[in-house]
């Protein structure tokens, strides 16, 4: 089983308690969301991004395994087009589990009263041939706790 750790401090939900049918369908994917309470966005898994907005709101990595792991900062930031958002990495770059890709003006994005659940998702699940979710219901630490286990 790979682990999957959580990209930022915060809370774990479900993905059916998102409020975005989008993301509690599981049509972008399947995972866990993180209330996100930590300014720092760290790599959930090593491999290279793959995908990287313009808006700096999501990024992808896919992993040496072929896992499509998309970070999704907070359900409506994209109507921020990057503002408060600080990227360090780029696509194409290959990043290692627990460094960090995004820096978010958290106070900032609070003022703004930016939803900041914040999905991670498997976006190629129907690959899997396992998903397990972790620490759903408790606080995370980015780069410490586990949020998702799964097999290719």
């Amino acid at each position: 089983m790979e682990e999957i750790i959580s990209p930022m401090s915060g809370k774990v939900l479900s993905i059916e308690e998102v409020d975005d049918p989008v993301f509690a369908d599981k049509i972008s994917g399947d995972g866990i969301a993180v209330l996100l309470d930590s300014p720092t966005v760290l790599a959930p898994i090593s491999g290279e991004i793959s995908v990287f907005f313009e808006t700096k709101h999501a990024f992808m990595i896919t992993s040496d395994s072929g896992a499509q792991v998309l970070v999704h900062i907070g359900l409506d930031s994209i109507i921020m087009e990057g503002v408060g958002i600080t990227a360090f990495k780029e696509r194409g770059e290959r990043v290692e589990k627990g460094a960090p890709v995004l820096e978010i003006d958290l106070p900032f994005f609070k003022r703004r009263r930016i939803n900041l659940v914040s999905p991670i998702l498997i976006v190629n699940y129907d690959e899997l041939k396992k998903l397990e979710y972790k620490n759903v219901g408790n606080e995370v630490e980015a780069g410490k706790d586990v949020v998702l286990n799964f097999e290719m």
